[in-house]
């Protein structure tokens, strides 16, 4: 029995780019939908229920972001990966989008190798669930995380760290690759023994890497958006 070609759905209005990645992801094996607009991509999500949603920030009428808005607050597509393409200079744009609950982006103009190869990495994460059981252990690349018992180890050697320090490489660990905001890195990670704000976490950030010596450079800055946890693919 065949095994079913993930189904991608491109929501811009642009042809020639729509025909760029569309090209692009059916030669690697994706089945594709397209939308012009941000009222036919949501029609097309509520009909087709794709695997992942790549998004232009862009568009007539609805732009990106509030479809990106209305994606993630409905209950029957919020748990749709949406990648957002965007051009330069919309930092902000970008943080907001991953503020919403996009996970992902591209700049434009992008390499097509680059877009599928992220739209590739999105959908394996997306396929592997995070656990966040207090007692489930994370390995990640040579660092070992023990949640329950608050110890994290690297290639084999006990890392002492704050709460809060710990609380931020626990939640970006859990998800390689991902980029967060800080104040997405705020909202999830509460220390009691340093107060969190968005200006701190780039103080406890540099006390991570420290830390974590020569590991600690998995931990990159995605400069003008946040953080993200090198991915190991």
């Amino acid at each position: 029995m065949a095994i079913p070609k993930p189904q991608i759905l491109i929501i811009e209005d642009e042809e020639d780019i729509r025909e760029l990645v569309r090209y692009n992801l059916v030669r690697e094996g994706f089945s594709v939908s397209e939308a012009e607009s941000g009222e036919d991509g949501l029609k097309s999500v509520s009909q087709k229920k794709p695997d992942l949603v790549l998004l232009d920030l862009m568009l007539p009428g609805k732009d990106g972001l509030q479809i990106c808005r209305e994606l993630k607050q409905n209950n029957s597509s919020s748990n749709i990966p949406v990648v957002m393409m965007t051009a330069k200079g919309e930092e902000g744009d970008i943080v907001t989008g991953l503020e919403l609950g996009a996970e992902d982006y591209v700049v434009k103009p992008f390499s097509p190798k680059v877009l599928v190869a992220r739209v590739k990495a999105v959908l394996r994460r997306n396929a592997a669930p995070v656990s966040v059981s207090g007692e489930d252990v994370l390995r990640v690349l040579d660092i070992v995380i023990h949640p329950g018992r608050h110890e994290v180890t690297v290639s084999g050697k006990p890392v002492d760290l704050t709460t809060s320090e710990f609380g931020i490489l626990h939640f970006l660990a859990r998800r390689p690759g991902w980029v967060f905001t800080r104040y997405q890195i705020v909202d999830a990670v509460h220390g009691d023994d340093y107060p969190v704000t968005e200006r701190s976490v780039d103080v406890q950030i540099v006390g991570l890497r420290k830390k974590l010596k020569k590991a600690g450079e998995n931990i990159e800055t995605v400069r003008g958006v946040g953080y993200r946890f090198k991915d190991e693919g």
